[in-house]
């Protein structure tokens, strides 16, 4: 339980509606237990039926009837009304902890997104909550109305007779026993069970998200295979769960069993002797049966709630992952352009050499920065670095002279506008996916205005539905080159003060590229980063490096750089020919 003590703020959150149910507990578990003690007093009084008329017995037995069913009828409206309290408080903390899971990823970092796969995650807010929620409906209101049931029937049985109610409770300890020796088992295959489903959850969305390589491939046969060990370890797993789970009732219905048994034989022994009535027998099996589902769905609660345990534990392990980059500033901010990176290094968890090494370069406003490159050479992760997503391990990165971990890193992303190397797009419309660039609405002019600046509103018009177009899951109905503008234009409807454009021109041709790159250059953006394999792509930079190794081995303009003859000129050299061969 100690896992699912975390929730306890919740109960304390919807205390009222925790303390209301437990009222109509109350409610109907005290009525409930009437009955058996109604119809006990009307069958000892059958005797005095004896020579009354017909027409007497069958207005007593409506009589009876209507008694019973008004018991019945309010116990009933009591449990509804629990129903609509406890089980609706389960659903509000569902609600509010799929909200506190989902605002806790937002808040972590690239780090740990590293580390984590999708449907690990996808499978915490959704199967872990699912079982966490059925400890805080059912187990409770189940675990909650046995103690008040067992309490209000234990009196009246006392009442009775209390040497009959011994022996109808001699079982009880028995079970009690069974239920604390099984529930570590339960606990135990719970959580590998859970372990075992988010493993298959990760190779699922794995698929389904590659789902065109592994066609392009042929890997479907490879893939079923994986899915279907997967599959069937899952099987073997929970299979285990489900026989402990199966030994419960049929152990617990015995038990009831033997209680009914008892009841029968030392009651009429009492019977003989005087000291109970028939009514008083008949209400004891009613009280034993009764007793049946509450008592035989401990079973069932205790596994709720080691299911829950084991969710919530996994949970509780997410949740308390602290992000690496914290915003620990408030105050307003407006970015005036200028970058400075001072004596930077960076070197990855799992890498064994820095992937950026003692980098320095300044940036003034107005500036376009170009960074040029070998695969693996650093450049993402100059642009990481620079929009936090990672801090550095060596150097200082200065924002308009100031720290970069001392300014409201909100403020500073809000003023972005990134285009990502790799383009995602949401399965909504294609206005949608441009207006998820901007913090305020914007109407269709800008829709426009932006979809020209990136040279892709044509490809829209040719659409029926236009800027109305549905696109598929990341944007399956489009080519690279409609993606990448796409992303481009999101950018810019955000209006940034600084643009970064990470490889994002590598599916267009060298004329639309142009284009493109022309129509940027009428932007009023402050700063501009522009990183690519492509020289076409920064020739026009104010500033340009080429690193290798996380190191600047060239600097400067593009003439200044051709000027060197050096690795840069080679690379211009080589990209000329491979588009001019003659």
């Amino acid at each position: 339980m100690k896992s699912l003590s975390y929730l306890n703020k919740y109960f304390l959150k919807y205390k009222w509606r925790l303390l209301l149910g437990i009222l109509f507990l109350v409610g109907t578990n005290f009525f409930k237990v009437k009955l058996p003690v109604y119809i006990g007093d009307k069958f000892n009084g059958l005797d005095d039926l004896a020579g009354k008329t017909d027409a007497y017995i069958l207005d007593e037995a409506i009589m009876i009837g209507l008694g019973y069913i008004a018991i019945a009828v309010i116990a009933g409206v009591f449990l509804f009304a629990t129903r609509q309290t406890i089980i609706i408080m389960s659903r509000m903390i569902e609600y509010d902890l799929k909200n506190e899971i989902y605002q806790h990823y937002q808040r972590l970092d690239y780090a740990f997104r590293s580390r984590q796969s999708t449907g690990d995650l996808m499978n915490r807010i959704s199967e872990d909550v699912t079982y966490t929620r059925m400890y805080l409906g059912p187990a409770l209101m189940y675990s909650i109305s046995l103690v008040i049931l067992f309490i209000f029937a234990i009196v009246e049985m006392v009442q009775i007779n209390a040497v009959l109610t011994l022996f109808v409770l001699l079982p009880l300890p028995l079970m009690s026993f069974l239920v604390y020796k099984v529930s570590s088992k339960m606990n135990q295959y719970s959580r590998v069970v859970q372990g075992e489903q988010s493993n298959m959850s990760t190779l699922v969305q794995e698929y389904f998200s590659g789902i065109r390589v592994l066609k392009a491939y042929g890997g479907q046969k490879r893939v079923n295979e994986k899915f279907n060990d997967s599959s069937d370890a899952y099987l073997k797993k929970n299979m285990r769960l489900v026989v402990v789970n199966a030994l419960f009732l049929p152990t617990i219905y015995v038990l009831i069993g033997l209680s009914t048994l008892l009841v029968i034989y030392v009651g009429g022994l009492f019977y003989f002797s005087g000291d109970i009535s028939e009514g008083n027998i008949i209400t004891f099996i009613i009280f034993v049966n009764m007793l049946t589902w509450p008592f035989a769905s401990i079973g069932w609660v205790t596994s709720l709630v080691q299911r829950a345990a084991a969710s919530q534990e996994r949970i509780n392990e997410f949740l308390d992952v602290k992000p690496e980059i914290v915003n620990t500033n408030m105050d307003t901010f407006s970015f005036e352009g200028e970058i400075e990176f001072r004596n930077v290094s960076y070197t990855y968890p799992e890498a064994s050499s820095p992937s950026i090494n003692n980098l320095s370069f300044t940036l003034k406003s107005g500036d376009t920065f170009g960074i040029v490159g070998r695969t693996g050479s650093g450049k993402s992760t100059i642009l990481k670095l620079l929009t936090r997503q990672i801090d550095p391990s060596e150097g200082e990165i200065f924002i308009d002279g100031k720290s970069l971990k001392e300014i409201n890193l909100d403020a500073f992303r809000a003023e972005m506008g990134i285009v990502p190397q790799e383009v995602f797009l949401f399965s909504d419309t294609i206005a949608n996916n441009l207006r998820f660039g901007s913090a305020i609405d914007v109407d269709q002019a800008r829709l426009e205005e932006v979809a020209k600046k990136a040279y892709v509103f044509h490809n829209i018009n040719e659409f029926p539905k236009k800027f109305e177009t549905l696109l598929g899951e990341r944007g399956v109905n489009l080519s690279g080159g409609q993606k990448q503008r796409l992303s481009i234009a999101r950018a810019l409807i955000r209006n940034p003060k600084l643009l970064i454009m990470d490889d994002c021109l590598s599916a267009v041709d060298t004329k639309t590229e142009e284009i493109i790159l022309e129509n940027l250059r009428a932007e009023t953006i402050k700063t501009s980063i522009v990183v690519s394999h492509r020289i076409s792509s920064i020739r026009n930079a104010t500033y340009i490096i080429n690193i290798d190794d996380g190191a600047i081995t060239e600097e400067g303009t593009h003439d200044e750089l051709i000027a060197l003859h050096g690795s840069y000129a080679e690379m211009y050299r080589k990209q000329l020919e491979e588009n001019d061969p003659s």
